[in-house]
């Protein structure tokens, strides 16, 4: 670092370009008629190569140039330089082309299990050259220092780290739900109130537990429903729901595909969570997002698409 530091103070890579383009033409209207440049433009960065080495690198007569000794010495040096630059910038260029390397992503245990661990064959497949390492945990990832490169979060308002790239890559909204079974016994409830008469199942992870904040339209009512059950794992809810426990409160994301199959149905319909959640994919700072990581966020973006239940 400290090399190319010395190196950007002193010459830079114009300059030096200028320079080979002049020798190997052997003529300054040659290389500038090559390069589509000015030749005064190539005459004036030569000779701040010079001025700046303390050197004469070329000889000058009014029908050409040529290399003086050092000259000649250093041209070489540079034109292996510039060669080893432009390998180096068509190698990172067939990277993005051909996005490879490893992903290290961090996702939440019920989501990414079931959102994102079916997807994970076909996106292996497409792009034999990427490697994938998961981490499922529910708890709060240091993006920097644990090294992970996306993080798919799933919350109810934007993550607070405005330091971190953040990509919204879904909305989900939270409803209630019971198995057809459960309300042809118990009865159907016709207002957030009847729910205190109803076998109910808590989730302890929400962040209003053991309230429901509902909200229909411009209407309001929060209820604290009297729990058969509570647990703080949404998918054991969840399936005790399917089975006829009672009535939960939970993510679409989450009941969807139950909810497709016909095995929960929702109640109490457009009475749900008062603000819509978001999905997001979390990345370390900076502008420029890696292909192989944005790749990777597209297809689990895509997925949500094809399969969400709104």
């Amino acid at each position: 670092m400290q090399i190319m530091q010395e190196l950007s103070d002193q010459i830079s890579l114009d300059e030096l370009a200028a320079f080979v383009a002049v020798a190997e033409a052997g003529s300054f209207a040659k290389a500038a008629e090559a390069l589509g440049r000015d030749a005064s433009v190539l005459s004036r960065r030569v000779s701040q190569v010079e001025q700046r080495l303390g050197v004469r690198l070329l000889s000058r007569t009014t029908r050409r140039v040529a290399l003086t000794e050092v000259g000649a010495t250093y041209c070489r040096r540079v034109q292996a330089l510039l060669e080893e630059l432009a390998s180096a910038s068509r190698e990172a260029s067939d990277h993005a082309a051909s996005p490879q390397g490893l992903v290290r992503v961090s996702l939440p245990l019920t989501f990414g299990r079931q959102w994102v661990s079916p997807l994970l064959p076909g996106f292996l497949a497409r792009h034999p050259l990427i490697r994938l390492d998961l981490r499922f945990t529910d708890r709060f990832v240091d993006l920097v220092a644990e090294g992970i490169d996306v993080s798919i979060r799933v919350a109810a308002g934007k993550p607070r780290d405005s330091s971190l790239t953040t990509r919204k890559i879904a909305t989900y909204r939270n409803l209630l739900v019971a198995s057809p079974g459960y309300l042809a016994e118990r009865g159907n409830p016709a207002t957030p109130a009847d729910l205190a008469g109803h076998a109910c199942l808590g989730f302890t992870g929400y962040a209003a537990s053991p309230d429901w904040p509902l909200t229909k339209g411009g209407r309001r009512q929060t209820v604290r429903p009297d729990c058969t059950l509570v647990a703080d794992h949404s998918e054991v809810l969840l399936a005790a729901a399917v089975e006829g426990a009672g009535i939960t409160f939970t993510a679409d994301w989450l009941a969807g595909p139950a909810l497709r199959d016909g095995s929960l149905v929702e109640v109490l319909p457009g009475w749900g969570g008062r603000e819509d959640g978001g999905v997001y994919a979390v990345m370390p700072p900076g502008r420029l997002v890696p292909a192989k990581t944005r790749l990777f966020v597209d297809e689990v973006a895509s997925a949500i698409k094809a399969g969400w239940v709104r």
